[in-house]
């Protein structure tokens, strides 16, 4: 009989060896889980923070190129006001996006988009002017290393091309004297058909 009481208790030990053994391994994995998650919250609000001034930048680039295109203007002209306005509204924007955190910018954009519906639109519109103009500038011809837009033909893929069913090729060459006049000629061709 009391061999089998020692198995019950040697059993009974093993159980709470167990169990503690659980609550401590999971204690563990808690305690790395929580560490993890912070680690990944503090590099996205570096990396948050970060493109947060990279955009507060460009808007603020935006703002002074609109600044210098008014300045440029006559005193007075609607051209001027609009683009003055535009300026002073981004440039708010960008301090506004560089002062804040993410959800204040979001907030803070509605407020003004609600506000001043005109000057959001047409400072969307510039701003993605702006970015187009920007990524076309950076973008790299992976075969010539050269430029997009440096006068080089440019090989585009029209509609359904992927499948077989067409490209087209344009390119064009010209220059523009100081008194406005322009030549030029220009090439275009589309090869291909729908496949059946």
């Amino acid at each position: 009989m009391s061999h089998q009481r020692s198995g019950s208790h040697d059993g009974e030990d093993l159980k709470t060896k167990a169990r503690d053994t659980a609550s401590a391994v999971k204690e563990d994995v808690t305690k790395a889980a929580q560490s993890a998650a912070r680690t990944v919250q503090d590099e996205a609000a570096h990396y948050a923070d970060r493109s947060k001034e990279t955009a507060a930048r460009e808007v603020r680039g935006v703002a002074s190129a609109l600044r210098t295109a008014a300045d440029e203007l006559r005193d007075g002209s609607p051209q001027e006001r609009t683009f003055s306005q535009l300026a002073d509204g981004l440039a708010d924007v960008s301090d506004t996006i560089r002062d804040k955190d993410l959800g204040e910018v979001v907030s803070g954009l509605n407020s003004f988009a609600r506000r001043n519906p005109l000057l959001f639109l047409g400072g969307a519109a510039l701003a993605g002017f702006a970015a187009t103009r920007f990524a076309r500038a950076t973008a790299r011809d992976p075969q010539h290393g050269t430029q997009h837009g440096s006068g080089t033909p440019d090989r585009a893929t029209s509609f359904g091309a992927d499948l077989g069913q067409g490209t087209a090729t344009a390119g064009g060459t010209g220059s523009i004297s100081e008194t406005g006049s322009a030549t030029g000629s220009s090439a275009a061709s589309q090869t291909g058909g729908a496949r059946s």
